[in-house]
Protein backbone atom coordinates (compact mmCIF):
# COMPACT_ATOMS: atom_id res chain seq x y z
CA UNK A 1 0.00 0.00 0.00
CA UNK A 2 1.56 3.34 -1.05
CA UNK A 3 1.71 6.36 1.30
CA UNK A 4 -1.27 8.12 -0.28
CA UNK A 5 -3.41 4.98 0.06
CA UNK A 6 -2.34 4.66 3.69
CA UNK A 7 -3.27 8.28 4.32
CA UNK A 8 -6.64 7.85 2.59
CA UNK A 9 -7.33 4.66 4.54
CA UNK A 10 -6.45 6.39 7.81
CA UNK A 11 -8.64 9.39 6.96
CA UNK A 12 -11.63 7.18 6.21
CA UNK A 13 -11.01 5.26 9.45
CA UNK A 14 -10.79 8.53 11.42
CA UNK A 15 -14.00 9.92 9.91
CA UNK A 16 -15.85 6.68 10.60
CA UNK A 17 -14.59 6.66 14.18
CA UNK A 18 -15.69 10.28 14.71
CA UNK A 19 -19.08 9.56 13.13
CA UNK A 20 -19.56 6.57 15.43
CA UNK A 21 -18.59 8.59 18.50
CA UNK A 22 -21.04 11.36 17.51
CA UNK A 23 -23.87 8.83 17.19
CA UNK A 24 -22.86 7.27 20.50
CA UNK A 25 -22.88 10.67 22.23
CA UNK A 26 -26.22 11.54 20.65
CA UNK A 27 -27.74 8.38 22.10
CA UNK A 28 -26.15 8.98 25.51
CA UNK A 29 -27.45 12.56 25.72
CA UNK A 30 -30.94 11.42 24.69
CA UNK A 31 -30.97 8.68 27.32
CA UNK A 32 -29.84 11.07 30.07
CA UNK A 33 -31.61 14.28 29.05
CA UNK A 34 -34.17 14.19 31.89
CA UNK A 35 -31.33 14.51 34.41
CA UNK A 36 -29.91 17.62 32.74
CA UNK A 37 -33.30 19.23 32.29
CA UNK A 38 -33.73 18.83 36.04
CA UNK A 39 -30.32 20.42 36.67
CA UNK A 40 -31.19 23.32 34.37
CA UNK A 41 -34.46 23.89 36.21
CA UNK A 42 -32.51 23.93 39.48
CA UNK A 43 -30.29 26.75 38.18
CA UNK A 44 -33.43 28.48 36.86
CA UNK A 45 -34.84 28.30 40.40
CA UNK A 46 -31.68 29.75 41.97
CA UNK A 47 -31.73 32.84 39.66
CA UNK A 48 -28.60 34.42 41.15
CA UNK A 49 -27.20 37.63 39.69
CA UNK A 50 -23.60 38.44 38.80
CA UNK A 51 -20.86 37.49 41.24
CA UNK A 52 -23.29 36.07 43.80
CA UNK A 53 -24.08 32.79 41.98
CA UNK A 54 -23.00 30.80 45.05
CA UNK A 55 -25.62 28.06 44.86
CA UNK A 56 -25.39 27.73 41.09
CA UNK A 57 -21.58 27.49 40.99
CA UNK A 58 -21.48 25.07 43.92
CA UNK A 59 -24.18 22.87 42.39
CA UNK A 60 -22.57 22.67 38.93
CA UNK A 61 -19.07 22.15 40.30
CA UNK A 62 -20.40 19.42 42.58
CA UNK A 63 -22.01 17.59 39.66
CA UNK A 64 -18.72 17.61 37.78
CA UNK A 65 -16.84 16.30 40.82
CA UNK A 66 -19.34 13.47 41.09
CA UNK A 67 -18.42 12.57 37.50
CA UNK A 68 -14.71 12.38 38.25
CA UNK A 69 -13.63 15.88 37.20
CA UNK A 70 -10.98 17.71 39.22
CA UNK A 71 -12.43 21.08 40.23
CA UNK A 72 -10.53 24.24 41.15
CA UNK A 73 -12.83 26.76 42.81
CA UNK A 74 -12.50 30.50 43.34
CA UNK A 75 -10.21 31.09 40.36
CA UNK A 76 -9.24 34.63 39.23
CA UNK A 77 -10.11 35.87 42.75
CA UNK A 78 -13.81 35.28 42.03
CA UNK A 79 -15.54 33.00 44.55
CA UNK A 80 -18.11 31.81 41.99
CA UNK A 81 -15.65 31.03 39.17
CA UNK A 82 -14.25 27.54 38.74
CA UNK A 83 -12.50 25.20 36.31
CA UNK A 84 -13.27 21.48 36.08
CA UNK A 85 -10.79 19.19 34.28
CA UNK A 86 -10.80 15.61 33.06
CA UNK A 87 -8.05 13.66 31.32
CA UNK A 88 -4.49 14.76 30.56
CA UNK A 89 -2.23 15.79 27.74
CA UNK A 90 -2.99 17.47 24.44
CA UNK A 91 -5.18 18.78 23.00
CA UNK A 92 -6.84 20.89 25.67
CA UNK A 93 -10.45 21.55 24.67
CA UNK A 94 -12.53 23.98 26.74
CA UNK A 95 -16.30 24.30 26.91
CA UNK A 96 -17.60 27.51 28.49
CA UNK A 97 -20.55 27.71 30.85
CA UNK A 98 -22.48 30.60 32.40
CA UNK A 99 -25.12 30.63 35.15
CA UNK A 100 -25.88 34.21 36.18
CA UNK A 101 -29.37 35.70 36.04
CA UNK A 102 -30.55 39.29 35.52
CA UNK A 103 -31.91 41.54 38.26
CA UNK A 104 -35.59 42.28 38.74
CA UNK A 105 -36.99 39.90 36.13
CA UNK A 106 -38.78 37.30 38.20
CA UNK A 107 -41.23 35.33 36.05
CA UNK A 108 -43.21 32.09 36.22
CA UNK A 109 -43.21 29.46 33.44
CA UNK A 110 -46.38 30.80 31.82
CA UNK A 111 -46.96 32.75 28.54
CA UNK A 112 -48.16 35.88 30.34
CA UNK A 113 -46.46 38.18 32.81
CA UNK A 114 -46.58 36.64 36.28
CA UNK A 115 -43.96 37.43 38.88
CA UNK A 116 -42.97 34.74 41.38
CA UNK A 117 -43.45 36.53 44.68
CA UNK A 118 -40.66 34.61 46.44
CA UNK A 119 -38.10 35.44 43.74
CA UNK A 120 -36.68 38.79 42.66
CA UNK A 121 -34.48 37.84 39.70
CA UNK A 122 -34.81 35.73 36.55
CA UNK A 123 -32.77 33.99 33.83
CA UNK A 124 -33.66 36.53 31.17
CA UNK A 125 -30.71 35.55 28.96
CA UNK A 126 -31.10 31.80 29.34
CA UNK A 127 -27.89 31.17 31.23
CA UNK A 128 -29.49 28.33 33.17
CA UNK A 129 -29.61 26.57 29.78
CA UNK A 130 -26.20 27.82 28.63
CA UNK A 131 -24.27 26.48 31.60
CA UNK A 132 -26.04 23.14 31.77
CA UNK A 133 -25.67 22.34 28.04
CA UNK A 134 -21.91 22.74 28.51
CA UNK A 135 -22.03 20.54 31.62
CA UNK A 136 -24.02 17.91 29.73
CA UNK A 137 -21.60 17.98 26.80
CA UNK A 138 -18.54 17.65 29.05
CA UNK A 139 -19.92 14.64 30.88
CA UNK A 140 -20.94 13.01 27.58
CA UNK A 141 -17.41 13.47 26.17
CA UNK A 142 -15.95 12.22 29.44
CA UNK A 143 -17.80 8.92 28.94
CA UNK A 144 -15.96 8.44 25.63
CA UNK A 145 -12.65 9.41 27.26
CA UNK A 146 -13.30 6.99 30.10
CA UNK A 147 -13.65 4.16 27.59
CA UNK A 148 -10.33 5.10 26.03
CA UNK A 149 -11.85 6.15 22.71
CA UNK A 150 -10.31 9.64 22.79
CA UNK A 151 -7.48 11.25 24.74
CA UNK A 152 -6.49 14.72 25.82
CA UNK A 153 -7.71 17.23 28.41
CA UNK A 154 -11.31 18.35 28.66
CA UNK A 155 -12.20 21.46 30.69
CA UNK A 156 -15.42 23.08 31.77
CA UNK A 157 -14.99 26.76 32.59
CA UNK A 158 -17.54 27.94 35.14
CA UNK A 159 -17.85 31.60 34.17
CA UNK A 160 -19.83 33.94 36.44
CA UNK A 161 -21.07 37.46 35.88
CA UNK A 162 -21.34 37.62 32.09
CA UNK A 163 -24.15 40.11 32.66
CA UNK A 164 -22.20 43.24 33.45
CA UNK A 165 -19.43 41.73 35.55
CA UNK A 166 -17.09 40.45 32.81
CA UNK A 167 -16.16 37.30 34.70
CA UNK A 168 -14.38 35.81 31.68
CA UNK A 169 -12.36 38.97 31.10
CA UNK A 170 -10.91 38.68 34.59
CA UNK A 171 -10.31 34.95 34.03
CA UNK A 172 -8.44 35.81 30.82
CA UNK A 173 -6.45 38.47 32.69
CA UNK A 174 -5.47 35.79 35.24
CA UNK A 175 -4.06 33.64 32.42
CA UNK A 176 -6.54 30.81 32.87
CA UNK A 177 -6.99 30.22 29.11
CA UNK A 178 -3.34 30.50 28.09
CA UNK A 179 -2.78 26.77 27.50
CA UNK A 180 -6.16 26.01 25.88
CA UNK A 181 -6.11 24.83 22.26
CA UNK A 182 -9.79 25.29 21.34
CA UNK A 183 -12.71 26.93 23.18
CA UNK A 184 -16.35 26.12 22.37
CA UNK A 185 -19.48 27.92 23.49
CA UNK A 186 -23.09 28.60 22.54
CA UNK A 187 -25.99 30.86 23.54
CA UNK A 188 -29.77 30.41 23.71
CA UNK A 189 -31.68 32.38 21.08
CA UNK A 190 -34.76 32.09 18.88
CA UNK A 191 -33.01 30.39 15.95
CA UNK A 192 -30.43 27.69 15.22
CA UNK A 193 -27.42 29.39 13.66
CA UNK A 194 -23.70 30.00 13.70
CA UNK A 195 -22.76 33.19 15.52
CA UNK A 196 -20.84 34.94 12.73
CA UNK A 197 -21.35 38.55 13.86
CA UNK A 198 -19.05 40.70 15.92
CA UNK A 199 -19.99 42.22 19.29
CA UNK A 200 -19.14 45.60 20.76
CA UNK A 201 -16.32 46.17 23.19
CA UNK A 202 -17.16 48.17 26.30
CA UNK A 203 -16.01 49.62 29.57
CA UNK A 204 -18.22 49.98 32.65
CA UNK A 205 -17.39 52.55 35.34
CA UNK A 206 -18.93 54.36 38.29
CA UNK A 207 -18.44 58.13 38.62
CA UNK A 208 -18.75 59.20 42.24
CA UNK A 209 -18.85 62.95 42.91
CA UNK A 210 -18.04 64.57 46.26
CA UNK A 211 -19.43 67.96 47.24
CA UNK A 212 -20.45 69.73 50.47
CA UNK A 213 -23.73 69.39 52.27
CA UNK A 214 -25.90 72.36 53.33
CA UNK A 215 -29.49 73.21 54.16
CA UNK A 216 -31.17 73.50 50.75
CA UNK A 217 -33.40 76.40 51.90
CA UNK A 218 -31.47 78.18 54.70
CA UNK A 219 -27.96 78.31 53.20
CA UNK A 220 -27.78 76.59 49.82
CA UNK A 221 -24.94 78.94 48.88
CA UNK A 222 -22.68 77.06 51.30
CA UNK A 223 -23.40 73.76 49.59
CA UNK A 224 -21.67 72.17 46.62
CA UNK A 225 -24.06 69.70 45.05
CA UNK A 226 -22.64 66.37 43.94
CA UNK A 227 -25.97 65.72 42.25
CA UNK A 228 -25.54 68.87 40.14
CA UNK A 229 -22.23 67.42 38.97
CA UNK A 230 -23.84 64.10 38.04
CA UNK A 231 -26.60 65.84 36.12
CA UNK A 232 -24.21 68.18 34.31
CA UNK A 233 -22.04 65.22 33.35
CA UNK A 234 -25.08 63.50 31.88
CA UNK A 235 -25.98 66.64 29.92
CA UNK A 236 -22.41 66.94 28.62
CA UNK A 237 -22.39 63.29 27.61
CA UNK A 238 -25.63 63.73 25.69
CA UNK A 239 -24.09 66.61 23.73
CA UNK A 240 -21.08 64.39 23.06
CA UNK A 241 -23.29 61.88 21.21
CA UNK A 242 -23.43 64.11 18.12
CA UNK A 243 -19.66 64.00 17.84
CA UNK A 244 -18.85 60.32 18.23
CA UNK A 245 -18.82 57.51 15.67
CA UNK A 246 -22.29 56.15 14.77
CA UNK A 247 -21.44 52.62 15.96
CA UNK A 248 -20.63 53.78 19.50
CA UNK A 249 -23.07 53.78 22.41
CA UNK A 250 -23.14 55.41 25.86
CA UNK A 251 -25.70 54.51 28.54
CA UNK A 252 -25.94 55.58 32.17
CA UNK A 253 -28.07 55.49 35.28
CA UNK A 254 -27.95 57.54 38.47
CA UNK A 255 -27.26 55.11 41.29
CA UNK A 256 -27.24 57.72 44.06
CA UNK A 257 -28.90 61.12 43.79
CA UNK A 258 -28.87 62.11 47.45
CA UNK A 259 -31.07 61.37 50.46
CA UNK A 260 -33.58 64.20 50.69
CA UNK A 261 -34.46 67.26 48.57
CA UNK A 262 -33.93 69.68 51.46
CA UNK A 263 -30.29 68.63 51.81
CA UNK A 264 -27.68 69.63 49.25
CA UNK A 265 -26.19 66.22 48.43
CA UNK A 266 -22.54 65.82 49.29
CA UNK A 267 -22.40 62.44 47.53
CA UNK A 268 -23.89 61.38 44.18
CA UNK A 269 -23.01 58.66 41.71
CA UNK A 270 -23.72 57.52 38.15
CA UNK A 271 -22.94 54.23 36.40
CA UNK A 272 -21.77 54.43 32.78
CA UNK A 273 -21.31 51.88 29.99
CA UNK A 274 -19.25 53.09 27.02
CA UNK A 275 -19.39 50.83 23.94
CA UNK A 276 -17.61 50.76 20.60
CA UNK A 277 -16.78 48.34 17.77
CA UNK A 278 -13.27 47.69 19.14
CA UNK A 279 -11.47 48.03 22.47
CA UNK A 280 -9.31 50.78 20.95
CA UNK A 281 -12.39 52.80 19.94
CA UNK A 282 -13.86 52.37 23.42
CA UNK A 283 -10.67 53.69 25.01
CA UNK A 284 -10.74 56.75 22.74
CA UNK A 285 -14.36 57.54 23.58
CA UNK A 286 -13.91 56.85 27.28
CA UNK A 287 -11.14 59.47 27.46
CA UNK A 288 -13.63 62.02 26.16
CA UNK A 289 -16.24 60.96 28.71
CA UNK A 290 -13.62 61.48 31.44
CA UNK A 291 -13.14 65.05 30.21
CA UNK A 292 -16.89 65.63 30.49
CA UNK A 293 -16.72 64.42 34.11
CA UNK A 294 -13.83 66.77 34.79
CA UNK A 295 -15.82 69.66 33.33
CA UNK A 296 -18.83 68.85 35.49
CA UNK A 297 -16.63 68.82 38.59
CA UNK A 298 -15.10 72.19 37.66
CA UNK A 299 -18.50 73.79 37.11
CA UNK A 300 -19.82 72.62 40.49
CA UNK A 301 -16.62 72.92 42.55
CA UNK A 302 -16.81 69.23 43.41
CA UNK A 303 -14.36 66.38 43.08
CA UNK A 304 -14.92 62.93 41.66
CA UNK A 305 -13.46 59.45 41.63
CA UNK A 306 -13.79 56.69 39.06
CA UNK A 307 -14.39 53.09 40.07
CA UNK A 308 -13.82 50.56 37.30
CA UNK A 309 -16.47 47.84 37.23
CA UNK A 310 -15.81 45.75 34.13
CA UNK A 311 -14.78 45.74 30.49
CA UNK A 312 -15.21 43.47 27.48
CA UNK A 313 -13.52 43.12 24.10
CA UNK A 314 -15.07 42.65 20.69
CA UNK A 315 -15.20 39.13 19.21
CA UNK A 316 -12.46 37.59 17.08
CA UNK A 317 -14.13 35.07 14.72
CA UNK A 318 -12.81 31.62 13.88
CA UNK A 319 -14.35 30.27 10.67
CA UNK A 320 -12.75 26.84 11.11
CA UNK A 321 -14.68 26.22 14.32
CA UNK A 322 -17.80 27.77 12.80
CA UNK A 323 -17.75 25.20 9.99
CA UNK A 324 -17.48 22.36 12.51
CA UNK A 325 -20.47 23.75 14.40
CA UNK A 326 -22.47 24.09 11.19
CA UNK A 327 -21.83 20.45 10.30
CA UNK A 328 -23.05 19.36 13.74
CA UNK A 329 -26.13 21.60 13.69
CA UNK A 330 -27.15 19.94 10.43
CA UNK A 331 -26.26 16.49 11.72
CA UNK A 332 -28.43 16.69 14.85
CA UNK A 333 -31.08 19.17 13.71
CA UNK A 334 -33.69 20.33 13.19
CA UNK A 335 -35.38 20.61 16.58
CA UNK A 336 -38.82 19.02 16.63
CA UNK A 337 -41.21 20.98 18.86
CA UNK A 338 -44.50 19.45 19.96
CA UNK A 339 -48.02 20.93 19.79
CA UNK A 340 -47.91 22.16 23.41
CA UNK A 341 -44.65 24.03 22.80
CA UNK A 342 -45.97 25.59 19.59
CA UNK A 343 -49.09 26.73 21.45
CA UNK A 344 -46.98 28.26 24.25
CA UNK A 345 -44.90 30.11 21.64
CA UNK A 346 -48.00 31.43 19.87
CA UNK A 347 -49.42 32.73 23.15
CA UNK A 348 -46.25 34.39 24.35
CA UNK A 349 -45.62 35.95 20.95
CA UNK A 350 -48.79 38.02 21.47
CA UNK A 351 -46.95 39.86 24.27
CA UNK A 352 -43.97 40.95 22.11
CA UNK A 353 -43.46 44.50 20.87
CA UNK A 354 -44.51 44.92 17.25
CA UNK A 355 -41.12 44.57 15.56
CA UNK A 356 -40.22 42.93 12.27
CA UNK A 357 -37.58 40.24 12.80
CA UNK A 358 -36.25 41.05 9.33
CA UNK A 359 -35.30 44.51 10.62
CA UNK A 360 -33.05 42.80 13.17
CA UNK A 361 -31.63 39.93 11.14
CA UNK A 362 -32.01 41.11 7.56
CA UNK A 363 -28.51 42.63 7.73
CA UNK A 364 -27.12 39.09 7.62
CA UNK A 365 -27.87 38.78 3.94
CA UNK A 366 -30.47 37.68 1.37
CA UNK A 367 -30.23 33.98 2.30
CA UNK A 368 -31.26 34.75 5.87
CA UNK A 369 -34.01 37.12 4.68
CA UNK A 370 -35.45 34.41 2.43
CA UNK A 371 -35.17 31.83 5.21
CA UNK A 372 -37.15 34.06 7.57
CA UNK A 373 -39.72 35.08 4.97
CA UNK A 374 -40.55 31.44 4.33
CA UNK A 375 -41.15 30.97 8.07
CA UNK A 376 -42.71 34.32 8.92
CA UNK A 377 -45.89 32.67 10.22
CA UNK A 378 -44.04 30.25 12.51
CA UNK A 379 -43.68 31.14 16.16
CA UNK A 380 -41.00 28.48 16.63
CA UNK A 381 -38.27 27.80 14.09
CA UNK A 382 -36.49 24.47 14.52
CA UNK A 383 -34.64 24.52 11.17
CA UNK A 384 -31.01 25.54 10.70
CA UNK A 385 -30.46 29.09 9.48
CA UNK A 386 -28.25 29.50 6.38
CA UNK A 387 -24.60 30.15 7.16
CA UNK A 388 -22.77 33.18 5.88
CA UNK A 389 -19.56 34.73 7.14
CA UNK A 390 -20.19 38.22 8.47
CA UNK A 391 -18.19 41.16 9.78
CA UNK A 392 -21.26 42.99 11.04
CA UNK A 393 -21.05 44.37 14.59
CA UNK A 394 -24.24 44.02 16.59
CA UNK A 395 -25.06 46.50 19.40
CA UNK A 396 -24.38 44.21 22.34
CA UNK A 397 -21.38 42.98 24.30
CA UNK A 398 -20.13 39.75 25.83
CA UNK A 399 -17.03 38.74 27.78
CA UNK A 400 -16.74 35.76 25.42
CA UNK A 401 -14.95 38.31 23.24
CA UNK A 402 -11.93 38.39 25.52
CA UNK A 403 -11.56 34.61 25.42
CA UNK A 404 -11.64 34.77 21.60
CA UNK A 405 -8.50 36.96 21.66
CA UNK A 406 -6.37 34.41 23.54
CA UNK A 407 -7.63 31.07 22.13
CA UNK A 408 -9.44 30.00 18.93
CA UNK A 409 -13.13 30.25 19.80
CA UNK A 410 -16.53 30.28 18.17
CA UNK A 411 -20.13 29.99 19.26
CA UNK A 412 -23.54 29.07 17.91
CA UNK A 413 -27.14 29.59 18.95
CA UNK A 414 -30.10 27.24 19.22
CA UNK A 415 -33.83 27.86 19.36
CA UNK A 416 -34.80 28.21 23.01
CA UNK A 417 -37.55 30.79 22.51
CA UNK A 418 -40.20 31.96 20.06
CA UNK A 419 -38.97 34.00 17.11
CA UNK A 420 -38.86 37.68 18.04
CA UNK A 421 -38.53 37.12 21.80
CA UNK A 422 -36.99 40.31 23.25
CA UNK A 423 -33.62 39.90 24.89
CA UNK A 424 -33.36 40.33 28.66
CA UNK A 425 -37.12 40.01 29.09
CA UNK A 426 -39.61 38.13 31.25
CA UNK A 427 -40.60 36.22 28.10
CA UNK A 428 -37.09 34.74 27.92
CA UNK A 429 -37.30 33.73 31.58
CA UNK A 430 -40.59 31.91 31.02
CA UNK A 431 -39.39 29.94 27.99
CA UNK A 432 -36.05 29.04 29.56
CA UNK A 433 -37.83 27.08 32.25
CA UNK A 434 -40.04 24.91 30.04
CA UNK A 435 -39.96 22.57 27.04
CA UNK A 436 -38.91 25.10 24.40
CA UNK A 437 -35.76 26.06 26.28
CA UNK A 438 -35.10 22.47 27.33
CA UNK A 439 -35.10 21.20 23.75
CA UNK A 440 -32.75 23.95 22.59
CA UNK A 441 -30.41 23.13 25.46
CA UNK A 442 -30.27 19.40 24.70
CA UNK A 443 -29.66 20.16 21.03
CA UNK A 444 -26.79 22.50 22.03
CA UNK A 445 -25.25 19.81 24.25
CA UNK A 446 -25.12 17.39 21.31
CA UNK A 447 -23.48 19.99 19.05
CA UNK A 448 -20.91 20.95 21.70
CA UNK A 449 -20.03 17.36 22.60
CA UNK A 450 -19.74 16.16 19.02
CA UNK A 451 -17.69 19.22 18.02
CA UNK A 452 -15.32 18.61 20.94
CA UNK A 453 -14.84 15.03 19.75
CA UNK A 454 -13.91 16.27 16.28
CA UNK A 455 -11.17 18.44 17.76
CA UNK A 456 -9.95 15.63 20.04
CA UNK A 457 -9.70 13.15 17.17
CA UNK A 458 -8.57 15.39 14.29
CA UNK A 459 -5.25 17.14 15.03
CA UNK A 460 -5.28 18.87 11.64
CA UNK A 461 -8.54 20.57 12.58
CA UNK A 462 -6.94 22.02 15.72
CA UNK A 463 -3.94 23.11 13.66
CA UNK A 464 -6.18 24.81 11.07
CA UNK A 465 -8.14 26.71 13.76
CA UNK A 466 -4.90 27.84 15.41
CA UNK A 467 -3.35 29.00 12.15
CA UNK A 468 -6.46 31.06 11.38
CA UNK A 469 -6.34 32.50 14.91
CA UNK A 470 -2.68 33.47 14.59
CA UNK A 471 -3.34 35.09 11.22
CA UNK A 472 -6.05 37.31 12.72
CA UNK A 473 -3.89 38.14 15.73
CA UNK A 474 -0.70 38.87 13.79
CA UNK A 475 -1.31 42.60 13.39
CA UNK A 476 -3.93 42.92 16.14
CA UNK A 477 -2.48 42.44 19.63
CA UNK A 478 -4.89 41.79 22.46
CA UNK A 479 -5.48 44.82 24.66
CA UNK A 480 -7.14 43.87 27.91
CA UNK A 481 -10.02 46.24 28.78
CA UNK A 482 -9.16 45.78 32.46
CA UNK A 483 -6.73 48.37 33.87
CA UNK A 484 -3.72 47.08 35.76
CA UNK A 485 -4.56 46.47 39.39
CA UNK A 486 -8.33 46.40 38.87
CA UNK A 487 -10.17 43.64 40.71
CA UNK A 488 -13.53 41.96 40.05
CA UNK A 489 -16.30 44.26 41.27
CA UNK A 490 -17.62 42.26 44.21
CA UNK A 491 -19.60 45.03 45.94
CA UNK A 492 -22.66 42.74 46.04
CA UNK A 493 -20.99 40.67 48.74
CA UNK A 494 -21.38 43.54 51.16
CA UNK A 495 -25.18 43.35 51.03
Amino acid sequence: MDNYSKFLHFTIFLNEKTRFLSMDINNWIEENKAKYIEISDKIWDFSEINFIEFQSAQFLAGKLEEEGFTVERGVAEIPTAFIASYGSGDPIIAILGEYDALPGLSQDKVPYKKKIETREHGHACGHNLLGVAGLNACIAVKEAMKRGEISGTLRYYGCPAEEGGAGKTFMVKAGLFNDVDIALCWHPDSFNAIWTMNCMANTMVYFKFHGRTAHAAADPYNGRSALDAVELMNVGTNYLREHMIPDARIHYIITNGGQAPNIVPAEAESYYIVRGPTTEKVHELYKRVLKVAEGAALMTETTFEVKFAAGMSNLLPNRTIERVFLKKLKEFGPIEFNAEEHKFAEEIKKTFPKADVLDLLGILGPEVVEFLKQRKDQALIGDIMPYKESSITIPGSTDVGDVSWVVPLSQFTTTCAAMGTPGHSWQTVAQGGMGIGHKGMIFAAKVLASSAIDFFTKPNLVKEAKEEFQKHRKDNPYISPIPEGAKPFLEQYKN
